[in-house]
Parts: C-alpha cells; structure tokens; sequence
C-alpha cells in the first residue's frame, strides 16, 4: 500500500540524476541523504542537552 503511494508521488521509471565534479560521481538521491546526515549531526551538537540536576546543586 505505500510503495503504491509512493510509486504515484515519485517517477521510479526515469534514470537517476547525477553530480559530476571531475572524478567524482555522485547520485543527487546520495548526495541528499548525505547533507541530510550532515545536518542532523551538527544539529545533535549544537543543541544543547537537558541535565538532570541533583538536590542542593544549582
């Protein structure tokens, strides 16, 4: 049921698109995925943390 939902979203008949940089060679899926990684790690970073505080520690 939901690959036939995204069957209809998304045109799984055509080629993929690629980047071209000299020698490298890369899928735009891939290179999505990749940014997307990228930002949830630098996010995962930056934000901070709740810490649990003991009694009588400020």
């Amino acid at each position: 049921m939901v690959a036939l939902l995204l069957a209809a979203v998304f045109n799984l008949d055509s080629p993929g698109t690629y980047l071209h940089w000299g020698f490298i060679q890369i899928s735009l899926a891939n290179f999505l995925v990749i940014v997307v990684m990228v930002i949830v790690f630098f996010a995962a970073i930056l934000i901070p943390m709740k810490r649990h505080h003991k009694e009588g520690e400020q």
